[in-house]
């Protein structure tokens, strides 16, 4: 059996760390911060763990009683296309090789939460300053904008690299 590539012994061990931090942290806050909505200090009120169930998408979007449906949908979406954004992955690319993985198990932790219960997904991370909170998030949510924002820009440099290579069409450029 060969050795891995430098983007696989990245990319397959960050999804599953990741995953299991997910569901192992929602189901801790499921089991020991009740009841639902009520804060629990960590760090005075600027950290808070509080439970909390969102049947919609981030910052409480819904698109009405098919909520539920329409997100497991698009996750597996998700899912399939970030699959499909690997295997091109040079495996050297550890960058690219991490942003997919982070997108993807974050996907992939929502996406259980969807499935398993009609209430939504778990959210417990409540940051803020008194009355003035930031929304209430998971390790997925953490998982899924870092690793989106690492992708974006990732790929915006390879689009760029592209863009400077390609040649100039349609005659010469004039000095302004």
């Amino acid at each position: 059996m060969g050795r891995s590539s430098p983007k696989a012994s990245l990319f397959w061990p960050l999804l599953v760390v990741v995953l299991a931090l997910d569901v192992t942290t929602k189901s801790l806050a499921v089991e020991h911060l009740v009841p639902e909505y009520v804060p629990h200090e960590v760090l005075g009120d600027w950290v808070q763990l509080t439970l909390a169930y969102n049947p919609g998408a981030s910052f409480g979007i819904e698109v009405g009683p098919y909520s539920r449906v329409v997100f497991i949908t698009l996750a597996a979406l998700a899912v399939v296309i970030l699959g499909q954004l690997y295997p091109p992955t040079a495996p050297g690319d550890r960058a690219r090789a991490a942003a997919l993985g982070l997108v993807t198990a974050g996907a992939l932790g929502n996406m259980l939460d969807r499935i398993k219960s009609s209430r939504g997904v778990v959210d417990f991370i409540d940051l803020g300053v008194g009355s003035a909170r930031f929304y209430t998030f998971n390790v997925a949510d953490v998982a899924i904008t870092f690793g989106a924002v690492l992708l974006a820009w990732i790929l915006w440099q390879e689009d760029r690299k592209q863009s400077l290579a390609a040649p100039v069409v349609g005659g010469s450029q004039s000095a302004s």
